[in-house]
């Protein structure tokens, strides 16, 4: 079998409308039912909602957990999140899997920990790689989209989106069977 890949010379937000533009044609010929879309401030999520709003698709959008930035911050605004939930999709805000706890006991006693040498095991492929595991596994924690299953994962380096895989989903607990199937597009730096 012979597929296209896309790399980009640059990672960030200047890819994300080709992002979506390939997301958007790998559900169309492909028949993807499920698409997760990483988006801390709801920007990328909003345009991915506004596009894909007429395509029979399950969309959900994963965003920071509460006090990820600072305590008590929120960074998705609630006008964006209603305006994302407006067009049909699920937005979930969760710990991040390979941050949370470990990164308060690296901070606190240095080392590293388990989740913290997969992440950067992951971000060998890409930042956005490693975010599309994560936010695949916490959709289907969440009970937002189905395990084993071919889906679309879609994120960034920093903002907007440069990485797009078909993977098969798993749940955190069942780590391991989680597999990055397909790039379909990533920075080449």
């Amino acid at each position: 079998m012979e597929k296209k890949i896309t790399y980009f010379e640059k990672t960030g937000i200047e890819n994300t409308e080709a992002c979506l533009t390939i997301a958007k044609n790998a559900i169309i010929h492909e028949g993807y039912k499920h698409i997760v879309v990483a988006s801390t401030t709801g920007e990328t999520g909003f345009l991915f909602s506004e596009v894909l709003k007429e395509i029979p698709v399950n969309l959900v959008i994963v965003t920071h957990s509460a006090g990820f930035k600072s305590p008590n911050i929120i960074e998705m605004p609630d006008d964006i999140r209603k305006k994302i939930e407006a067009q049909g999709a699920k937005v979930f805000a969760g710990s991040m899997l390979t941050h949370s706890i470990e990164t308060a006991f690296t901070q606190k006693f240095s080392g590293m920990y388990p989740t913290l040498i997969v992440a950067n095991t992951l971000r060998r492929f890409g930042e956005g790689s490693k975010v599309c595991c994560e936010i695949v596994m916490m959709a289907v924690d969440a009970g937002l989209i189905p395990e084993g299953e071919e889906v679309l994962g879609v994120a960034g380096t920093a903002r907007g989106a440069d990485t797009v895989l078909v993977l098969k989903s798993a749940a955190s607990k069942r780590f391991f069977d989680l597999k990055v199937l397909e790039i379909l597009a990533k920075p080449r730096v």
